[in-house]
């Protein structure tokens, strides 16, 4: 059974900078994507970022410019720094691992909290 461990969520006041990242435990089989997501008080879960295990990239408009995300296939692991954060970028923040073959892993999820 795969797990996703996120770690690196806190509170960052509104201009700081804050690193997610997230590691599998076992094998994940690729091609596959790995992403971020998020989900704030009372709305849907959305996505922030995605990336394939050839490297291909895929942002929110919300973030792009600000958000970047990297993996690390060897390790199983993926990233995301985040810039220039706002108060609308506070969310439950969750790692997401979907293959082709039909899997699709989801962290516990970690809280960003940005302050104006």
């Amino acid at each position: 059974q795969v797990q996703l461990v996120e770690s690196g969520g806190g509170l960052a006041q509104a201009g700081e900078s804050l690193r997610l990242s997230c590691a599998a435990s076992g094998s994940i089989f690729s091609p596959n994507v790995m992403g971020w997501y998020r989900q704030a008080p009372g709305k849907q879960r959305e996505l922030v970022a995605t990336i394939s295990s050839g490297g291909r990239t895929n942002y929110a408009d919300s973030v792009k410019g600000r958000f970047t995300i990297s993996r690390e296939n060897a390790k199983n692991t993926v990233n995301l720094q985040m810039n220039s954060l706002k108060p609308e970028d506070t969310a439950v923040y969750y790692c997401n691992a979907f293959g082709t073959s039909g899997y699709n892993y989801w962290g516990q999820g970690t809280q960003v909290t940005v302050s104006s």
